[in-house]
């Protein structure tokens, strides 16, 4: 396990995650929806990468193991927040499919490491 959250491949595609949802809506979402639709998947796409570094701090495998839960929660809010911006037209498809494939590859790399660290609190 590494000793800096920032290390944790999976936050990192997280942070990247969060960067690109910060960028599409800043330029894509219209204004009046500042405080609606891009309010809500800036709080749920940066709560992926907050809660593995707020678990990573917590002092036993299953309290990080609970934060690692509650990241891939908000990253199933995500999902359905990009798939709504797409149906509203906020994103162009080409822009909707890097995001989405984005979000999928965060999710895979998150599911991974909770198998590792789940199978690693079992050794």
């Amino acid at each position: 396990m590494p000793r800096d959250f920032r290390k944790i491949i999976a936050w990192q595609k997280a942070d990247d995650l969060a960067y690109d949802v910060y960028l599409a809506t800043n330029q894509f979402f219209p204004k009046e929806e500042q405080f609606g639709l891009t309010s809500q998947i800036r709080r749920a796409v940066v709560s992926v990468a907050a809660n593995i570094a707020e678990g990573f701090g917590r002092p036993t495998t299953a309290d990080f193991l609970r934060f690692l839960g509650y990241s891939q929660g908000s990253l199933s809010e995500v999902e359905y927040y990009l798939h709504l911006a797409r149906r509203l037209e906020y994103f162009s498809d080409e822009v909707y499919q890097n995001l989405e494939a984005k979000r999928a590859e965060t999710g895979r790399t998150l599911t991974g490491f909770v198998r590792a660290v789940r199978k690693q609190g079992k050794s």
